[in-house]
């Protein structure tokens, strides 16, 4: 009569142990999955997806009438005091390569709490581009020091909030400039705007367009967004590495017509 009393209550105290066992398992993993992303681990990916060698070969080879195979090539410059990355970019023919037509730093950074968004991505203007020409093909001893990148972030251009891509998209983040765009007085704009998608495979989507007064586009694709896709493994392996981290026309009237070109 003891000894199965005793055994009963040693079978009970198995079962309260596994038991507990599953629910201290369950909670953990339960935890696991719903750990939140924050907005700093989406900027990061933002700013690691941007970074690399692309080129829109593809695109120009569908529709050559409207797109070029435009090489763009960005990689990490510096690091400001609250975390935010400062991303080194700059769009060239493929052709000529070393001949940059348009140089910009990008500011990768959470966007502020009362936003509805994840990141914002801000482009600003060089303060000397012929300092910065070729930045990322560089060896790491022939660039400018990471303070003086932050000494020659000159003019605000433009910010674009980027969210999560709605289930079922193929990409993983998009956004645009606000309404109304930002100020720009290239060929005939007052003001520009911006798109940009990013995806799973670090190709990207940029559509940059100006308008005049009476809302016509006077620069920038008119088709869509140009559609930069990662160059196969190169001589740029390992660039990428964190700091701590036919034509119908003249090709310069139709560049004219693509491209915010360096002013």
């Amino acid at each position: 009569m003891g000894k199965g009393s005793e055994s009963d209550g040693w079978s009970r105290a198995q079962g309260l142990v596994v038991k507990t066992l599953v629910l201290i398992g369950g909670a953990i993993l339960v935890k696991k999955l719903t750990k939140s992303t924050t907005r700093w681990d989406h900027a990061r990916i933002v700013a690691r997806s941007l970074s690399g060698e692309k080129f829109s070969r593809e695109q120009a080879s569908r529709d050559p009438d409207n797109y070029f195979n435009i090489r763009t090539l960005t990689c990490p410059a510096a690091e400001m005091v609250d975390g935010s990355k400062v991303l080194y970019f700059e769009q060239a023919f493929w052709r000529t390569p070393q001949k940059p037509f348009r140089q910009r730093f990008f500011m990768v950074k959470p966007c502020p709490k009362d936003l509805n968004c994840d990141v914002e991505v801000s482009t600003y203007a060089i303060r000397d581009v012929e300092e910065y020409k070729n930045f990322c093909d560089r060896p790491r001893d022939q660039r400018p020091l990471p303070e003086e990148v932050i000494g020659d972030i000159a003019e605000h251009l433009t910010t674009i909030h980027l969210q999560p891509c709605e289930r079922g998209k193929r990409c993983l983040y998009e956004g645009s400039t606000p309404p109304g765009g930002f100020p720009s007085s290239w060929n005939g704009a007052t003001y520009c705007t911006s798109e940009l998608s990013v995806f799973k495979n670090n190709e990207i989507h940029m559509w940059d367009r100006g308008f005049d007064d009476d809302g016509n586009q006077v620069w920038g694709a008119k088709e869509g967004p140009y559609e930069f896709k990662p160059a196969p493994a190169s001589s740029f392996n390992g660039m990428f590495l964190p700091l701590n981290f036919s034509l119908s026309q003249p090709l310069e009237k139709r560049i004219e017509g693509s491209f915010v070109l360096q002013e």
